[in-house]
């Protein structure tokens, strides 16, 4: 079992479950699922840039990456309905919490002038947003070989019914909110 599941059942559920007073730790919040999403404005006039970010984000979650493409044609952006313009993946279970813990203890601490996530990208149903602008803070991806930084949104869903709920498990889990 991954490091991180493993402390969230042992410490963090019978912690949350007696603050809040939940009657079964079924309720207690939990990680539901974490999408990766990274936007690829520029494949519609070069496809190779498709291949390098499937590539990163192959190497960062350990998950092949799905082809997003556009739903409606935008003229102005020389964009056709059906054109590839990112990649997505979505994380659960095992891979997930592999994921989240690479994530708050390796990556976020790369990020230069780091002092904390921002504590208003909920949106108001528990789920947390996240975004990255350069995919080389992850360790897996070699300097060398990036063609071009991108960025990221990293969505992380949760069972939680507040904000307020998510936070705290979330800051459970390590995520290093900004001091208010």
């Amino acid at each position: 079992m991954a490091r991180l599941k493993e402390k969230y059942f042992q410490d963090i559920v019978p912690r949350l479950q007696k603050a809040h007073g939940f009657q079964s730790n079924l309720r207690v919040p939990r990680l539901e699922k974490i999408a990766i999403n990274v936007g690829l404005g520029e494949a519609v006039a070069n496809a190779k840039v498709l291949d390098a970010a499937a590539a990163d984000l192959m190497w960062i979650t350990g998950q092949k990456a799905v082809v997003r493409r556009a739903r409606k044609a935008i003229s102005n952006f020389k964009l056709r309905a059906g054109n590839p313009i990112g990649m997505m993946v979505t994380l659960r279970g095992k891979r997930m919490y592999e994921f989240f813990d690479r994530l708050v203890n390796v990556a976020i601490p790369r990020i230069r002038d780091f002092r904390g996530v921002p504590t208003r990208s909920f949106d108001g149903r528990g789920n947390y947003t996240l975004g990255i602008k350069e995919q080389i803070i992850f360790a897996e991806i070699n300097y060398d070989k990036v063609d071009k930084i991108r960025g990221m949104n990293v969505t992380i869903c949760t069972t939680a019914e507040t904000d307020e709920e998510a936070r705290e498990l979330l800051t459970e889990l390590g995520m290093p909110f900004k001091r208010a």
